[in-house]
C-alpha cells in the first residue's frame, strides 16, 4: 500500500493522473511570443517570494542572447512578472542565464552563467538590495574549473551556506564536451565572492558523474537513466546533511530528477537508482522532461522543489513546484501541501 501511495504522489507531481491536466503551478513567461521559462530559482525577500528564471532571445530584447527574468508571488504558485535583467559588461555580451539565488546579509545574491561561449562559459555573481536591480561583481566571471578531467566550462550554479563557508555547485563537461558532471567550490562566507576567493574542492575529478557509482554508492545501481549528463545541482541542508537534487540526462532525453546526500559537501551517495521526479506519461505537460531543479527552504521549515518541464520536446517550457517532506532522511513528494486552486 505504501508503494502505491508513493507512486500516486510521483504521478501527481511528475505528470498528473490525467494527461491533459496541468499542475497547480504552471508558469511561463511569454515575452518571446510563446510560453518559455527555464532554470527556476526562488528566495523569500522583503516579505514576498522572488522567482528568477531563464528567458530566451526575443525580438526587440535589449542586448543579445538569453537573459534572466524576475517574477514575484505571495503563495509560491501564482506568479507575476516583475522585470528582467539586461546584459551588463563583456562577460554577458552574448547572453547570461541559469540563475542560482540565495539571500545573504539582506541582499539577494545571484550566481549565474554566461551563455554562447561554448567551453568558455563561466559562473558570474551579482547582488541586489531590492530583488530587481543587480550590481555585478567587478571580477566576473568569478569561477571556472581546472583539471585535466574538465574542459574548463562552468554552468548551472547553485549556492548554499555550509559550516561557515558558501559552497558553489556547478556543472562542467569533459574535454570532449560530451559528458556533463558536477563539481563544487567554496568561498569564505564573509567575503565578497570575487574570483580570487574561490577554492575548487574537487581538483581531481567530478563529485558526481552520470552512470558512474561513487565510492559511497550502493552496489549494483542501475543508473542508465542519467545518460551522459548530471547538471543543475539543487542543494538543501537537512539535519546537518547536504542533499543534492540533480537533473539526470540531457534536456528532453528525457531529463529527470534524482537525489544524492553528503556529509561534507564533496563525497556523495545516491539515495536511489530511480528518479524522485520522473518525466510524465504521454500527453502530459512534462512528458519530454522534468528537469533543472531548485530546492527552496522557506522560513517556516517547509521545503519546495521547483523544476522545469515540457511535453513538446522543448518547443515550450513551463515551471512548476512540489512541496517536499522528509521520511527518515529521505525526501518525499507532498503535492497535497500546495494551496488549492482558486474557485
Amino acid at each position: 500500500m505504501k508503494h502505491i501511495i508513493t507512486m500516486m504522489l510521483i504521478l501527481l507531481a511528475g505528470g498528473s493522473l490525467h494527461a491533459g491536466q496541468t499542475p497547480r503551478m504552471y508558469f511561463a513567461d511569454t515575452v518571446s511570443g510563446k510560453p518559455y521559462s527555464k532554470d527556476p530559482a526562488v528566495v523569500r525577500f522583503n516579505g514576498k517570494y522572488w522567482l528568477y528564471y531563464s528567458v530566451p532571445p526575443y525580438k526587440g530584447k535589449p542586448g543579445a542572447g538569453w537573459t534572466i527574468g524576475v517574477a514575484t508571488s505571495d503563495n509560491l504558485v501564482d506568479w507575476t512578472k516583475a522585470g528582467e535583467l539586461h546584459n551588463t559588461g563583456e562577460p554577458e555580451r552574448k547572453g547570461f542565464t541559469a540563475p542560482g539565488a540565495i539571500v545573504l546579509d539582506n541582499k539577494v545574491h545571484l550566481f549565474y552563467q554566461t551563455y554562447g561561449n561554448g567551453k568558455h562559459d563561466a559562473i558570474c555573481h551579482a547582488w541586489s538590495e531590492d530583488g530587481l536591480n543587480f550590481t555585478r561583481n567587478p571580477s566576473n566571471p568569478i569561477f571556472t574549473p581546472t583539471g585535466d578531467w574538465t574542459c574548463g566550462r562552468a554552468i548551472d550554479a547553485d549556492a548554499i551556506v555550509f559550516k561557515d563557508r558558501l559552497l558553489l555547485y556547478w556543472a562542467t563537461r569533459d574535454p570532449q564536451m560530451k559528458i556533463q558532471m558536477q563539481g563544487v567550490s567554496a568561498a569564505p562566507l564573509n567575503s565578497d565572492f570575487s574570483r580570487e576567493k574561490w577554492t575548487q574542492l574537487n581538483p581531481d575529478g567530478p563529485i558526481l558523474k552520470p552512470t558512474v557509482p561513487t565510492a559511497l554508492d550502493d552496489a549494483n545501481l542501475d543508473l542508465a537513466w542519467e545518460g551522459d549528463c548530471i547538471e543543475a545541482a539543487a542543494m538543501a541542508l537537512h539535519n546537518g546533511r547536504l542533499y543534492m537534487f540533480y537533473a539526470g540526462n540531457y534536456n528532453n532525453h528525457p531529463q529527470q530528477i534524482g537525489v544524492a546526500v553528503s556529509d561534507d559537501g564533496v563525497k556523495f551517495k545516491r539515495l536511489s537508482d530511480k528518479p524522485l521526479i520522473p518525466n510524465g506519461p504521454p500527453g502530459s505537460w512534462n512528458h519530454s522532461e522534468s528537469g533543472h531543479p531548485f530546492l527552496f527552504q522557506d522560513e517556516d521549515g517547509q521545503d519546495y522543489l521547483f523544476y522545469q518541464g515540457n511535453g513538446d520536446h522543448g518547443k515550450t517550457w513551463h515551471l512548476s513546484v512540489v512541496p517536499i517532506t522528509w521520511d527518515d532522511g529521505r525526501p518525499a513528494l507532498a503535492p497535497q501541501r500546495l494551496p488549492a486552486r482558486p474557485q
